[in-house]
């Protein structure tokens, strides 16, 4: 088994995360020039694992890729630097690569409160995007019709353990054959919703509930919220864009801008009401300080650009295209 971690100043939960792996697995740390010591830490603390470290940040999807040109196993778990893997998680979700008809699957990731975290979902259209923006599937979270994307609730509460057949399953623990690779055009976010889209032309994509996986979501990204948000809008723009053409990619653009100003003037409502209801006590500063950071956050994403920093490269040749 071969494991790939990329890692982005997530030093400590790096830490975290190669203890849990064990040392009976290939394991390759790629990281994007974190300034946090996490390379000094790996080199000295895990002698075993296998490091690359990149001399700048080139994206999660460009930095996978490396890590799966060096694999030298049938199988290589894509696991993000701040999850953890429980006593057997790993053997179990290898399991499901076992029948040859099975080009991915993915594991269930808990929060620290042992909450289920979404990690598994229908395929990505525009009607899911609008269901999103205008808050509708935080509205209407079982519904089908209203919350389209996301599978993971609906699946656990069957009951079953599975395994489930799904459309996607997210990045921060996947696993495919070492064949696999990102497009490189994605820096971050819906890098792995493009890559199941592919894979699921050579295969079935498994959820598998009975592989557990502690997660830290958005540890590695939520210092810039707004940046975050705004790489997820290009993101799902540059999918679409992809696989169904400029006019789709355009209605998503017009979706995203929308769902922001949307929040703008949540906030704003919300600092209008923070401020009327200011003496009553304890309401009103906290309304105030949430549209004060809502505000903060949606101005920015409304007006941002491209959220891609790198220079561009050539794009690699990926397998299923």
């Amino acid at each position: 088994m071969t494991i790939v971690v990329v890692s982005f100043n997530t030093k400590s939960l790096l830490r975290e995360c190669l203890a849990s792996l064990g040392a009976a697995h290939q394991v390759i740390v790629v990281d994007n020039a974190s300034q946090d010591g996490s390379p000094k830490m790996v080199r000295e603390e895990f002698p075993l694992v296998e490091l690359i470290a990149n001399s700048d940040n080139r994206g999660f999807g460009s930095a996978n890729n490396q890590g799966l040109a060096q694999a030298t196993h049938d199988r290589v778990l894509l696991l993000n630097p701040d999850a953890r893997a429980e006593p057997g998680a790993i053997e179990t979700l290898a399991q499901a690569l076992d029948d040859p008809g099975v080009a991915a699957a993915g594991g269930r990731l808990l929060s620290s409160d042992g909450s289920t975290q979404n990690s598994c979902s229908s395929e990505l259209t525009l009607w899911a995007v609008l269901c999103e923006q205008t808050m509708l599937e935080k509205a209407f979270p079982h519904s089908p019709r209203l919350s389209p994307y996301w599978l993971t609730p609906r699946l656990i509460q069957q009951g079953s353990m599975g395994p489930f057949e799904v459309e996607q399953v997210m990045g921060a623990c996947l696993m495919v054959r070492p064949e696999a690779r990102f497009d490189e055009r994605f820096f971050l976010y819906c890098e792995d919703t493009e890559l199941c889209y592919r894979l699921r032309r050579q295969g079935k994509i498994l959820y598998v509930p009975e592989a557990r996986f502690h997660h830290d979501l958005g540890a590695s990204s939520a210092r810039m919220r707004w940046r975050s948000v705004a790489r997820y809008n290009f993101g799902k723009t540059l999918y679409f864009f992809i696989h169904h053409g400029l006019f789709s990619a355009l209605l998503c653009e017009v979706l995203n801008r929308m769902g922001a100003l949307f929040r703008v003037i949540l906030g704003l409502v919300g600092l209008i009401l923070g401020v009327l209801t200011v003496f009553l006590m304890g309401f009103g500063p906290r309304l105030i300080r949430w549209s004060i950071e809502k505000l903060g956050t949606f101005c920015r994403v409304l007006v941002a650009g491209r959220q891609d920093p790198r220079p561009r490269r050539p794009r690699p040749e990926v397998p299923g295209r």
